[in-house]
């Protein structure tokens, strides 16, 4: 599955571009693409929902904001709607064109109705709906990317009929109730005069046609349930609860409609040593009193490895190393990569022999081992106290 284009390059227009600019610039597509120009087109169908979904997000500044920051991952679910057609898009198309929708085509009704300038009778196109799973990641294949292979189960188009449901075209017929508009006409006389009202065909449900011979293997629906395997690319840096959306890989349509999407909702699993914090890492190493007192060297665990750190003689418990450039990478690149903070706590052991007692015993009275705070270490301890 083809990953999703970049925003700004869908409209043709660069990072920097102004709001008339993309304006401009959706106008320009919402004309070439829309549906009514191009009957039967799915390439050009889709090029007109891609170019709606771009404006949706980079007309709204917050929406922008956040793609500008963390690209697709950071607006995931703000995108249009397009279940039941497109007829969310009616005010973004109004704006656009000043309100002048209603007959320059067609008055939209291929898709689900933009405005009422039009009288003929429009083929409706159906979305299907979306799937949501959940995937559970580790620290280490979130810090790196990973593609993972989703086992999902959908609705596909029916492979005996082609989706129509019926083998032959010939089954296929216009509903004699309605005679193929979808609707029925009902004629009431009052005092006023005659009211006309209209309501969804019983016989076809709306669809203004009907199956005399359904498809054996789907019962004339044209849709099957498949289990299928898909693969989804997961870029480093993702957190728990970020959804990411596979265009088209949902539940397929009626009729050949629209495919629903797949959305891919992040579980981050707990690490047994390492926590998380943003695109920061944190981890508390134990290391004994002599080599706190002495000084030396100590291994890390990292999400690349083990890492080797120093010890300064005298360290004292709670100080904190940072390694800079050891934490997570942002999503898409966005803002660099976190640090691994590294928390040092000094072992005091609670039994001791005979010998080990008599030796410390020895070192209580002398001036080395009395508090004597410096300057510097006059300022590490009060910044302990403010975590108290």
């Amino acid at each position: 599955m083809a990953s999703k284009r970049d925003y700004y390059e869908v409209l043709g227009v660069s990072k920097g571009a102004s709001a008339d600019e993309i304006k401009k610039a959706y106008r320009k597509l919402a004309v070439k693409y829309h549906p009514d120009k191009n009957p039967g087109d799915k390439e050009a169908e889709e090029k007109f929902k891609e170019a709606a979904e771009a404006y949706s997000i980079l007309s709204d500044p917050d929406k922008k904001a956040k793609y500008d920051q963390f690209g697709h991952a950071g607006v995931d679910g703000a995108a249009p709607d397009f279940s039941g057609g497109f007829g969310n898009l009616n005010d973004i198309l109004n704006d656009l064109f000043g309100g002048a929708f209603g007959g320059g085509f067609g008055g939209f009704g291929g898709f689900g109705g933009f405005g009422g300038g039009s009288q003929r009778q429009q083929q409706r196109v159906y979305r299907g709906r979306d799937i949501r799973v959940r995937v559970k990641l580790t620290l280490e294949e979130i810090a790196r990317g990973v593609e993972k292979e989703i086992s999902i189960e959908k609705s596909v188009p029916c492979p005996e009929c082609g989706g129509k449901g019926a083998k032959n075209s010939s089954d296929i017929k216009t509903c004699p109730s309605c005679n193929g508009t979808g609707q029925v006409q009902r004629v009431t006389n009052t005092f006023l005069g005659q009211t006309v009202t209209y309501s969804t065909c019983q016989q076809c449900g709306g669809e203004g046609k009907i199956i005399t011979n359904p498809c054996r293997n789907c019962g004339g629906s044209g849709l099957i349930r498949k289990r299928e395997t898909i693969k989804v690319k997961i870029p480093a840096g993702v957190e728990a609860g970020m959804q990411l959306t596979i265009q088209g890989e949902g539940h397929a349509a009626k009729n050949n409609g629209i495919n629903g999407d797949l959305l891919v909702v992040i579980e981050e699993q707990e690490h047994p040593e390492i926590k998380r914090e943003g695109n920061n890492l944190y981890y508390t190493k134990v290391i004994s009193l002599p080599d706190a007192i002495l000084g030396g060297e100590t291994e890390v665990p990292c999400i690349d490895g083990n890492y080797r750190i120093k010890i300064e003689p005298g360290t004292q418990s709670g100080t904190v190393v940072r390694l800079r450039g050891k934490g997570l990478p942002t999503v898409n690149g966005y803002g660099g990569t976190g640090d691994m903070y590294v928390k040092i706590a000094v072992w005091i052991p609670k039994k001791l022999g005979k010998d080990e007692k008599s030796l410390i015993e020895s070192l209580r009275n002398n001036d080395a081992f009395k508090p004597n705070p410096s300057k510097e270490d006059k300022s590490f301890f009060d910044k302990l106290k403010d975590l108290f």
